[in-house]
């Protein structure tokens, strides 16, 4: 989201980390020959021009998700209810809505809590301390994971083994908070040094639990701008992207399915789509949530929704 594991898996599969995310998924353990599925999920970021314009709330979403894309299961933006995060009359009438509709809570994806890799041990802290009320939050409305930022300061986005070191401290503290509710903590590749999913995957490594996991998305690997800021017109330096997500899929606790434009045949034309879905069936990866996120302007958001969804279904048809 924007404003604006075959030859690594053996290796780790005896490992503590790698013994869980095989026993997630047993195609790591008996081989890739078993059938691929998987559930398909709406980030509520592909309706962010109707919340921000005022054409939908955030109460509104999970209906607006099975009566109008016919999805059963929903990803949460916390900037559409950033005062709610406590509010138990509002996540009762969430959930409410929720089950009414006959829709999952998946995951609530958390921007704007500070930087949980800051250099300052006191910034990280408060950091991780203002991320713990939306694990909370999530617990309450039955979903499995929130998603963060693994941001630095300016100091460690500058310095590699900094923003590790400090990662490594603050996503391990929010995912030992999490470990306690259930509630997994998962570091998306967006922007910055986590968008270097090489180094993204050895902060996980080194954490080493199931409670601290990646949700790769597709179109997130650009690592700076000509700007120098997160997000911008230009991409100055961009992490492949078929690279990238082969090493966050041994972490992943979802995918984020990211897409921009289609051709007539109904294909994304800026990602090959198949080849990406392909690392995510390779790893391992079945029967977890993929997630819709159509961030494009070619198509109206409700026809890029559903152009995406479609994609996933007949992708998902073929790789069976």
């Amino acid at each position: 989201m924007n404003n604006s594991r075959r030859d690594f898996l053996k290796k780790t599969a005896l490992t503590a980390g790698g013994m869980f995310f095989a026993s997630a998924n047993p195609s790591l353990l008996f081989g890739s020959d078993m059938k691929f599925d998987f559930k398909i999920s709406l980030a509520e970021w592909s309706l962010n021009r109707q919340i921000f314009g005022g054409e939908m709330t955030n109460l509104e979403f999970p209906e607006v998700a099975r009566t109008r894309f016919g999805i059963d299961a929903v990803e949460y933006v916390n900037q559409f209810f950033a005062d709610k995060a406590k509010d138990m009359d509002y996540l009762k009438e969430l959930n409410m809505r929720a089950e009414d509709q006959g829709v999952r809570n998946v995951l609530i994806m958390v921007d704007n809590e500070g930087f949980v890799a800051a250099a300052d041990d006191k910034e990280r802290n408060k950091a991780v301390d203002n991320h713990k009320k939306w694990v909370d939050a999530a617990k309450f409305l039955g979903c499995h994971a929130i998603r963060i930022n693994l941001f630095g300061s300016t100091e460690t986005e500058g310095d590699v083994e900094a923003w590790k070191s400090a990662g490594v401290d603050g996503l391990g503290k929010l995912a030992e908070y999490g470990s306690q509710q259930e509630i997994s903590v998962i570091v998306e590749n967006h922007g910055g040094l986590s968008s270097h999913a090489g180094h993204l995957s050895d902060v996980l490594k080194q954490i080493d639990s199931k409670w601290a996991g990646a949700l790769p998305d597709f179109g997130n690997f650009c690592i700076s701008h000509g700007d120098n800021a997160r997000w911008g017109d230009t991409c100055t330096e961009k992490y492949d992207t078929y690279k990238g997500v082969k090493e966050l899929m041994p972490f992943a606790h979802g995918v984020s399915a990211k897409t921009y434009a289609f051709d007539e045949s109904g294909n994304e034309s800026t990602l090959d789509y198949m080849r990406l879905m392909k690392i995510v069936k390779e790893s391992g990866f079945n029967g977890g949530y993929v997630g819709v996120e159509y961030e494009g302007s070619s198509l109206p958001p409700n026809e890029g929704i559903m152009a995406t969804k479609e994609l996933l279904v007949k992708i998902r048809k073929e790789l069976a």
